[in-house]
């Protein structure tokens, strides 16, 4: 079961920073799952949020900035104790960092709110321009999105994201559609929606997984990956927990 760090080490670090990113890999993270979204200039930057509120000292939409005001702006305003400023990667900078670390990456396609124009299609020529083609795949709750990724893409890996309700036969919904993954809610996730994924081929990527007990039961049903905040106690308790 891989150990995939939800916007970074992000119960530790502030999220989707570089920081949070470092310390994933260093905890022995198998991959990173990050946002990405679109600026005023129509750069690719990695910020969870539409709004830079939560997690900078700065206020408005991420879609209002260029990618250089957006980096003026402190994101570790969630750890005030992290002295040291923390800016917002742009997608470019972080695939660079990738491709030397040598990481896997989940990258969701923010256009649940605001359908970001040709986001699918910029996200795609900068993992082409770093060869990261084979370390990457996609997801997001706009299936819309994963649908054109894989029409400029047609090998790209994709899971559809779901909220808490799920769906009953989500295998099914995977496989007509094209989607290789499904990355359901853990807290909507029952066995027969594994099941489901089991008869159709489909593997499971399951968010946000931050107890033990929810670790034990994902790896008893066999899922092939958890995204969570604490990458290393993941990883800690899988290395002397399997069997």
């Amino acid at each position: 079961m891989k150990v995939i760090a939800h916007r970074g080490y992000s119960g530790r670090y502030p999220e989707n920073t570089m920081l949070a990113f470092e310390k994933a890999v260093e905890a022995g993270c198998d991959a990173i799952e990050m946002d990405v979204q679109l600026t005023k200039d129509g750069e690719v930057v990695v910020i969870h949020d539409e709004r830079i509120d939560r997690t900078t000292d700065g206020t408005g939409f991420v879609k209002d900035y260029t990618a250089g005001e957006l980096q003026r702006f402190n994101a570790a305003k969630l750890f005030p104790h992290i002295t040291e400023f923390q800016h917002i990667p742009t997608f470019d900078e972080y695939c660079s960092w990738a491709k030397q670390a040598g990481i896997e990456t989940n990258i969701e396609i923010k256009t649940g709110i605001y359908y970001y124009e040709d986001i699918e299609k910029k996200t795609l020529d900068i993992i082409r321009r770093h060869g990261l083609e084979d370390k990457v795949m996609f997801s997001s709750f706009n299936h819309v999105s994963l649908i054109r990724i894989r029409e400029l893409m047609p090998e790209a890996v994709c899971g559809a994201l779901i909220g808490k309700m799920g769906i009953g036969n989500a295998g099914y919904y995977c496989s007509v559609n094209g989607f290789s993954c499904y990355h359901p809610d853990y807290e909507g996730l029952t066995r027969e929606m594994v099941e489901n994924c089991r008869q159709y081929g489909i593997r499971l990527n399951v968010w946000t997984v931050n107890s033990m007990e929810g670790l034990e039961q994902l790896h008893d049903w066999g899922c092939e990956g958890i995204i969570t905040n604490y990458p290393g106690v993941a990883k800690r308790w899988l290395l002397g927990g399997e069997k």
